[in-house]
């Protein structure tokens, strides 16, 4: 059996700021069928961690949530944009910190069934404080939460973003390999 699918028309049914809504015709295995794709460049997410075991996290209001979350930092990435760089960005933006080490930490995609967004996590370690400088419109109040507590909170239900959980899971499956 072919599992995969090829687009024969669409069409752009919205256009903003951070994605288009695309509306495919697709064919898979002879058969026509309609998909709707909500068209994203991506993002990054960062699990900074400082010398004394804590993440870095922000709390900040998710207006399509509804509430404040506490999250990693975390950004779309500009066309183009290398992961690192914008992770980097982010982490300064958001926290005002800037790491000595930035490596990959891998990507997973959020939402497969209708968004082809990818989130690229980075790893950040050996923390300088500084000063945050937010985008325009964004509010974040950055937090030093120890990573135990953290992934407890996760764990919990405390912690609702899914970048920030699958980040810290990631990170405890690995450490406790002896790989983090």
């Amino acid at each position: 059996m072919d599992l995969t699918e090829r687009r024969i028309s669409g069409e752009t049914v919205f256009e903003g700021r951070i994605f288009t809504v695309e509306r495919d015709v697709i064919e898979q295995n002879g058969r026509l069928a309609e998909r709707e794709v909500v068209r994203h460049p991506g993002g990054v997410a960062v699990l900074a961690l400082d010398g004394s075991g804590r993440v870095v996290m922000v709390r900040q209001f998710r207006y399509a949530a509804g509430r404040v979350l506490l999250e990693i930092p975390a950004g779309r990435l500009e066309r183009g944009e290398d992961p690192l760089a914008a992770g980097e960005r982010e982490l300064s933006e958001e926290t005002g910190y800037s790491a000595s080490r930035v490596v990959p930490f891998g990507k997973f995609i959020p939402t497969g069934g209708y968004d082809s967004e990818v989130i690229h996590l980075c790893l950040a370690e050996g923390l300088t404080p500084g000063d945050t400088h937010p985008d325009d419109g964004e509010i974040v109040c950055p937090e030093l939460i120890p990573l135990e507590k953290a992934l407890k909170m996760a764990l919990d239900g405390e912690i609702e973003d899914g970048k920030t959980i699958v980040a810290l899971m990631k990170y405890a499956l690995l450490r406790g390999r002896g790989n983090g």
